[in-house]
């Protein structure tokens, strides 16, 4: 590309009256050695076209020093043909001033080092547009729009209904014989509207009529997925008949201690090159986009010998009750135990939740139903009842068959031909002894994803999708900011395996599912990523000839994206990129890119600050900020008025598993005193967009701290923080308490060299 550039300096919003505008555009113009123009509004009517006259007279290359890049993007947006970079003039550096407190004096030189400030930061984004080229969009030549729904159930066939309904093809799995899933055994469903008292009909008949009759739905009962390989828009897929082998279920398998070993590079993995694995597979189809509705099964309650389950006749699940209440099979006296009691007395059953709680409610309902003199009694540590569904529940405490208290079940035993319950720490202060005809233990929801491999993917990191231990087995990317997704791009999951879940709520979240799903079909056919940089046309470039295979591209890819041949050299899967760049990070060659976001370009962006030298208050302290929590709060921090140290300049990154240690060292030679990365939390209170981005970027300065320490830095120099986007009121303290670290070790060492 041939560019021709112009820079454009807003002077709106303050910018103005707090910069000197004049000097601002001399960088620009003498350094820079580019034209500069300045107006009060670029935003505006007149402002924007006199940008968009310089386009048409040949600029392809725009410069807008104004208010931050997450805002006015429509505004900026001058067509494909047209590079735009921004400088947050406004957030980060007007708004962001650092000013005195009240019992301070004000800094003589406040002015002068506010202008520093703007002028290293128009240099940094004169630099990128030198530096960023257009992107030309990865698109595959024969691409699938046909979805893949995996399980007939509600969710599934609400997703296929829906995506059907939007015009796409279909295919829809179930490995029973029928559809319904176990909806087929449910006598009645919650409340969905007002007065939020009365039991609902059964929709699944209805649903299954209205799937089998929509011609862009292929059902497939009695089958399972053998395999899927591929990415988004050419998903192979190989089924079998259920409950049977194929020889392409053994390659894919690993075990959990296999897997261990494997993401700790002491394993080669079995999946290492899989590439060309499904070509030789004839029955394979061709799917764009793929929907996880497998559901989940009942947990676990035998564990709890004192209260009886398999050992006792008539203690049974909440599965196993609804399946009698349906053939009219209800006793009149039941007891409902929603918790185990005994040395769990304050805990629940595992995967227990408001759902099991709903049920309980429901099928309490149904014993007083059924009977003249029915009785219904709740033992629980704990009811939930949502949103208008509390109506529900006020409904059951009027209905003077149902008794409900908070207890814990000690003892479960025959008398005669009744059950026998013993409860204690109940809210009337005293044990109970309850004699009933059947006992029904509420069995939580565990997501299929945790029984079993239901979907084997053959890719590189495995069959399954990797570290569910962390969100109790549900196939999650990102479970607030980006629901359905999982860490397979193309991959979405709705209902039971997503998380416990109403019929009411599946249907919602099998709609949603369905259009992620549509989403990911026409973003992959216009050749951009899908989520979360969505609309993002680069991806990443592999300049192979250097490549030293050593397969850290590979194993550190949150995504799945990369495999390998047989020599350990990565082989992309463009479409499966999610372009957060922890490749281009993870590599000590240097040798992957994108076409506005590589190691050249940052590594530039860092050398075109300005480092005065032998000054105590000019120290240069470069913090890499991730796009995603960081920067957005720098920003609200800026409208706030919340203050920024002089001394520091932000580089937004894709993700901190993006950067590449030469930033780090490359800071450092010139000068710069000391370098932050400021990204999303991990761990426990998991939340970095990218999965583990964060805590990748941790162990790598981690390791850069013990380098600086052999070439006599102190290892302080290099810090990174983790917060949330809602840190607003932190960020700034965070940043500046940093500056003061540095402030107090002195000027890096090596200055001027």
């Amino acid at each position: 590309m041939d560019k021709k550039y112009c820079a454009y300096l807003c002077s709106g919003c303050g910018i103005g009256d707090a910069l000197d505008m004049d000097a601002l555009a001399e960088v620009v113009t003498g350094e820079m050695s580019m034209d500069c123009k300045t107006a009060d509004c670029f935003c505006g009517t007149d402002g924007r076209a006199l940008i968009e006259a310089d386009v048409g007279e040949g600029v392809n290359t725009v410069v807008v020093g104004a208010c931050s890049p997450r805002v006015m993007k429509n505004e900026f947006d001058f067509g494909d043909g047209t590079i735009t970079l921004r400088a947050n003039l406004r957030e980060q550096v007007v708004w962001a001033e650092d000013k005195p407190a009240e019992d301070e004096e004000p800094h003589a030189e406040a002015a002068e080092f506010l202008n520093e400030t703007a002028a290293d930061y128009m240099r940094m984004a004169c630099t990128q547009a030198q530096k960023t080229e257009l992107p030309e969009p990865h698109k595959l030549e024969n691409l699938s729009r046909k979805i893949l729904v995996m399980g007939g159930g509600i969710a599934g066939l609400t997703a296929a209904r829906e995506a059907a309904a939007a015009g796409y093809e279909v295919t829809l799995i179930e490995k029973d014989d029928k559809l319904g899933g176990k909806a087929n055994d449910w006598r009645q469903s919650f409340p969905t509207k007002s007065p939020w008292t009365d039991l609902e009909d059964n929709p699944v008949a209805a649903m299954i009529s209205e799937v089998e009759g929509d011609s862009n739905i292929t059902i497939k009962t009695s089958t399972e997925v053998a395999r899927i390989a591929g990415g988004p828009g050419a998903f192979r897929v190989t089924m079998k008949a259920a409950g049977t082998e194929t020889e392409w279920d053994a390659p894919a398998k690993v075990t959990g201690e296999e897997r261990e070993l494997i993401e700790k590079g002491e394993m080669e993995n079995p999946n290492a090159s899989l590439v060309d694995y499904m070509e030789a597979d004839p029955n394979a189809e061709i799917h764009g986009a793929v929907v996880m509705a497998t559901g989940w099964v009942p947990a676990d309650v035998s564990e709890y010998e004192h209260l009886g389950y398999g050992a006792i006749k008539n203690v049974v699940t909440n599965v196993e009750f609804e399946k009698l209440a349906k053939e009219g099979k209800v006793p009149a006296n039941v007891a409902f135990v929603q918790s185990p009691g005994g040395k769990d007395h304050d805990m629940d059953f595992p995967y227990c939740n408001s759902v099991t709680s709903m049920v309980a409610l429901k099928q309490a309902q149904y014993v007083c139903e059924d009977n003249d003199e029915g009785k219904a009694y709740l033992l629980y540590q704990h009811m939930r009842t949502p949103g208008s569904q509390e109506l529900y529940y006020k409904a059951a405490q009027q209905n003077d068959g149902i008794f409900m208290t908070k207890a814990a079940v000690t003892k479960v035993e025959e008398n005669g031909d009744k059950l026998k319950v013993t409860a204690e720490n109940t809210l009337l202060g005293e044990d109970l002894d309850l004699d009933v005809d059947m006992v029904v233990l509420a069995a939580g929801m565990v997501p299929t994803t945790k029984e079993e491999d239901t979907i084997n993917l053959a890719y590189r990191q495995g069959p399954a999708f990797i570290d569910l231990d962390l969100f109790d087995g549900y196939a999650d990317s990102h479970f607030i900011c980006f629901p359905y997704e999982t860490r397979r791009t193309g991959v979405y999951t709705c209902g039971g395996v997503r998380k416990a879940e109403t019929i009411d709520e599946a249907i919602d979240d099998a709609t949603g599912a369905a259009l992620k799903a549509i989403q990911c079909l026409e973003s992959t056919d216009r050749g951009v990523s899908v989520h979360p940089r969505s609309g993002d046309k680069t991806w990443p470039d592999f300049f192979m000839q250097r490549c030293t295979q050593c397969k850290r591209c590979t194993e550190e890819c949150p995504f799945g994206a990369l495999d390998d041949d047989e020599k350990g050299t990565p082989l992309p899967n463009n479409t499966r990129c999610r372009r957060c760049g922890t490749c281009m990070g993870s590599c000590p060659e240097r040798i992957i890119g994108f076409t506005d976001y590589n190691i050249d370009l940052i590594g530039s962006m860092i050398k075109s600050v300005e480092v005065p030298e032998d000054d105590d208050d000019r120290l240069r302290v470069v913090v890499f900020v991730c796009e995603n929590d960081a920067y957005p709060a720098l920003d609200m921090a800026g409208m706030r008025g919340n203050g920024v140290n002089h001394m520091v300049r932000f580089i937004p990154v894709r993700c901190l598993g993006s950067v590449n240690m030469a930033w780090i060292r490359d800071a450092l030679s010139a000068g710069m005193d000391g370098a932050m990365l400021l990204g999303c939390t991990y761990g426990d209170d998991y939340q970095c967009h990218f999965v583990k981005g964060s805590e990748i970027a941790n162990k790598r300065m981690e390791n850069i701290g013990e380098t600086l320490s052999t070439l006599g830095l102190e290892s302080e120099r290099c810090a990174t923080q983790q917060v949330a986007i809602t840190d607003y009121d932190k960020i700034p303290q965070i940043v500046n308490d940093f500056v003061e670290e540095i402030v107090e070790m002195g000027p890096n060492p090596f200055k001027g060299f």
